[in-house]
């Protein structure tokens, strides 16, 4: 029987590569991967594992028809901290939209996140968030036949990268935070799991209800709880709260990344309606999702360097 052919945007990056690969282990469908260079390294070591590459940028709408054109499905993800993306991310999203609707494709699957500025009364913006949600609408008025809105975590994975423990101001190595470092307001997940919850939506069909919202989690955590995992399994780090103003002198982008934190104290990571939605992820994930204990005893190693 022919495989039903699903096309991802934004798959040489975290969130779709995790969809690319949750695609390709379930067997399931013929995967297709959008991309403004075919011919890059990224692209070709994505045709080697079986996937069908196509040309088409976000950024010029028209060239997304022929990516779409006889898929099933689509699942869609931009990139705020794209240059290019990031001042029209509402734009690019909503637009892709339309092209999704016109190829036919009958489940599209969006990647999103709360509304902060709405959350917040306008208190916070929170661009990378609001930019995403307000395309939430764009897929509502395309009456797809179906559509599904998938929300991705704070990344267990953040802490191999941008939020790596740093030197603190009064010694030691860890996180300054701008916030509580005892609330327990952060929904996080390993970005794998987002993949495998996609796929489940896809294989779902019409047993998911239509345009559920999918919170994928594996835990609710404070800063604290990250650090009192971490040095159970040997590691030395802490967790200071900064004003602030200290917090925004510290690299250029610091006050983007002040107000989110800001926003999980206020909103929680996901927002209001974060119970319901957490669960009807769970609900499609029987084997459970990885929490931050067993994430990063796989993953992060003690190192000499926090000693």
């Amino acid at each position: 029987m022919t495989k039903q052919t699903v096309t991802v945007v934004g798959g040489t990056g975290a969130q779709g590569g995790g969809v690319v690969d949750a695609l390709l282990a379930s067997g399931q469908y013929a995967v297709r991967v959008v991309s403004r260079n075919p011919a890059s390294t990224s692209a070709e070591t994505l045709q080697k594992r079986g996937v069908r590459v196509v040309k088409g940028d976000l950024l010029e709408p028209s060239s997304l028809r022929a990516a779409f054109e006889g898929a099933h499905g689509v699942f869609l993800v931009t990139n705020f901290w794209d240059p290019t993306q990031m001042p029209r991310e509402t734009e690019i999203g909503s637009a892709a939209v339309k092209e999704a609707r016109a190829a036919g494709v009958q489940h599209f699957i969006w990647s999103t996140l709360p509304d902060a500025e709405k959350l917040t009364k306008g208190r916070l913006k929170l661009p990378h968030f609001t930019g995403k949600a307000r395309v939430d609408a764009a897929v509502d008025a395309a009456k797809f036949p179906r559509h599904t809105f998938v929300q991705a975590p704070f990344y267990f994975q953040n802490f191999l990268r941008q939020l790596a423990p740093q030197p603190l101001p009064n010694g030691g190595r860890g996180w300054a935070v701008p916030m509580d470092p005892a609330a327990r307001v952060i929904h996080a997940g390993d970005v794998n799991d987002v993949g495998r919850t996609v796929v489940a939506a896809f294989a779902a069909g019409d047993k998911l209800r239509n345009g559920s919202y999918l919170s994928v989690c594996g835990g609710q955590y404070s800063w604290n709880d990250f650090v009192g995992t971490l040095n159970a399994q040997g590691h030395d780090v802490e967790v200071q709260k900064v004003s602030a103003d200290a917090y925004d002198a510290f690299f250029p982008g610091a006050a983007e990344l002040r107000e989110t934190f800001q926003y999980f104290e206020q909103c929680t990571y996901f927002g209001p309606e974060s119970e319901s939605r957490i669960a009807a992820a769970k609900a499609l994930s029987p084997g459970g999702l990885i929490g931050f204990a067993d994430w990063a005893k796989r993953n992060l190693a003690p190192t000499t360097a926090e000693s």
